[in-house]
């Protein structure tokens, strides 16, 4: 019997945590409002956290970087030039 009842809940204390990391997640849409062109990415980074996935490319002494932040449903992306947000998106799933 104690058995069960540590692994309900230890189950429950990791559904609990669940919910606290994703209540906890800069990656909403109140803060893609707050992201404008011409920011830097430093602002963004500020904003939302380090991007969960990145592509760069350097042409010519122009950088770009296509930047996406994921959490759960939301996913923002931002695409820079030169470390300056130039186009923004977010999408929900």
């Amino acid at each position: 019997m104690g058995y069960r009842i540590q692994k309900w809940g230890q189950g429950l204390c990791l559904t609990l945590l669940a919910f606290a990391l994703i209540a906890c997640s800069k990656i909403t849409a109140e803060n893609y409002q707050k992201i404008e062109t011409g920011m830097s990415r430093a602002q963004v980074v500020e904003i939302l956290g380090e991007p969960t996935q990145t592509q760069t490319s350097n042409l010519v002494g122009i950088a770009s970087e296509q930047a996406v932040w994921e959490s759960g449903k939301v996913k923002i992306t931002a695409t820079l030039v030169n470390d300056t947000v130039l186009i923004r998106n977010m999408s929900q799933q």
